[in-house]
């Protein structure tokens, strides 16, 4: 099944700065203001500018470490944090889901689609099927300007179910997903937005189980587990079912916690007061939802976690397509920290969120741009790297986390013997081998992001539908 990426939108002559800001931290102890769209434009060189200074400190900031006597004791220092945070999150128990199964908010189910012929029917023929409440839901699609059959294959549905409603955008529409997204809020009227990819496999009782812990009236998102629906065709689909199972095991350890939450585009719902009080989606980032998360944080909402259901969605299938996808997603990831810096600083978040923040970006971000200078160095003073202490620990406990989320979701779909830790542990060690691949693109794209401009883009995956 082969799989490639391409530009959708290319009208923007280069990235400009975030197209919506938070609204001004109050003055007083009372809690962050609405958060509003401003239509603040500040040209592309803002972002580039801000990555060019991260990149010149923490250029710097690894050649210092390695010409003062205290480098490694700093180091060593910094990797203590990460390891009692650590330390931390794997002690944290899950939150228990007790909400009130007879709680039935109003739904809409969102999908934005564009050239998705091989895909899109048969998941209007899931979403109009779901076990809840025919009256409590609908189903949006927004066909993006589609030019292959999506239309046509959307105008039969349309006459087979009287739940779907379909938005059909211009080759004028702007603001890729996003901006899709943004045009049909005003036509719905779910109390909860759910999003969905097009590729997207879901269980009859999604919304039964995910809706009710809407219940809580802090909580302003929740987020699907994401499962890979190809996982057993390559080599490439196996490292992203354990990048998926991480990534679960992480984020409900966060939220137990109570760290940061995050958003993961496919399999995602969100309050619509919430989502309002941001402003919408913004469509000035390449990931929305990275960038709604903070949003949500900076606005004090909840955004909690749910491993079963799960959504399921197709893998990209070689190495190519994956390094467009994860450079769109780090880039993405990386940008929404230069455009609410301040914000983070001066918010009311507390000081766990902000603390759990910080050490994910160190990891996630600012150690993939220093491992560059800190080889560099070690090479010209014949000495070993001095962020070894601290990149060994965080290789060594990704695996931890990473066995651990495949052995959790393992407990939830079948019984827990010894040959299946057997292959627990080989899927672990070729999950580990596999990721090795984020440290190249975060190094490549933080680069990338600081010397030169770069035109918004929205790039999707071409879904295949075969699986």
């Amino acid at each position: 099944m082969p799989a490639n990426s391409w530009a959708e939108n290319d009208s923007y002559s280069e990235l400009e700065a975030l197209g919506s800001l938070l609204s001004e931290l109050s003055e007083d102890e009372s809690e962050l203001e609405t958060l509003q769209t401003t239509s603040l434009k500040t040209c592309g060189e803002g972002r580039r500018r801000k990555a060019a200074v991260v990149f010149i400190v923490v250029w710097s900031g690894t050649i210092a470490l390695h010409l003062i006597s205290v480098g490694f004791w700093l180091v060593l220092g910094l990797t203590t944090l990460w390891g009692i945070h650590t330390l931390r999150l794997v002690l944290a128990r899950p939150r228990t889901q007790n909400a009130q199964a007879d709680y039935l908010p109003s739904v809409s189910l969102l999908v934005a689609a564009k050239n998705e012929e091989a895909v899109i029917g048969n998941l209007v023929k899931t979403l109009c099927s779901l076990d809840y409440p025919v009256d409590r839901y609908e189903v949006w699609v927004i066909d993006d300007n589609s030019t292959d059959q999506t239309p046509a294959l959307l105008e039969k549905l349309q006459q087979n179910y009287d739940k779907l409603k379909v938005l059909r955008r211009g080759a004028e529409a702007s603001g890729g997903k996003s901006g899709a997204l943004n045009q049909v809020l005003p036509l719905t009227k779910g109390e909860i937005l759910a999003v969905f990819d097009a590729d997207a496999q879901v269980t009859p009782d999604l919304l039964q189980r995910v809706l009710p812990l809407f219940q809580k009236r802090t909580v302003g998102a929740v987020q699907v587990r994401k499962a890979i629906a190809n996982s057993h065709e390559n080599f490439w689909t196996r490292g992203q079912m354990a990048e998926m199972a991480v990534d679960s095991y992480v984020q409900q350890q966060r939220v137990a916690l109570g760290g940061i939450g995050e958003l993961r585009g496919n399999g995602q719902f969100v309050r619509r007061h919430a989502l309002e009080r941001c402003g919408g989606w913004n469509e000035e980032t390449i990931t929305d939802d990275l960038d709604l998360t903070l949003r949500l944080h900076l606005d004090n909402w909840e955004i909690e976690f749910v491993s079963y259901p799960y959504v399921e969605e197709e893998g990209v299938t070689n190495a190519i397509a994956l390094w467009h996808q994860r450079n769109r997603w780090a880039e993405g990831g990386y940008q929404r920290y230069l455009d609410y810096w301040r914000l983070i600083i001066k918010s009311r978040i507390g000081a766990g969120k902000k603390f759990d923040l910080l050490m994910f970006m160190l990891i996630q971000y600012i150690v993939p741009i220093a491992q560059v200078p800190d080889f560099l160095m070690a090479i010209a003073r014949n000495r070993l790297p001095v962020l070894t202490p601290l990149t060994s620990f965080t290789v060594t406990i990704f695996m931890i986390w990473m066995f651990l989320g495949l052995k959790r979701i393992r407990t939830l779909e079948d019984k827990l013997t010894w040959s299946a830790l057997f292959v627990i542990l080989l899927q672990t060690l070729r999950g580990t081998l596999y990721m090795c691949h984020w440290m190249v693109v975060m190094a490549s794209t933080t680069a990338r992001m600081s010397v030169r401009p770069k035109r918004l883009k929205w790039v999707k995956t071409v879904h295949q539908g075969n699986n």
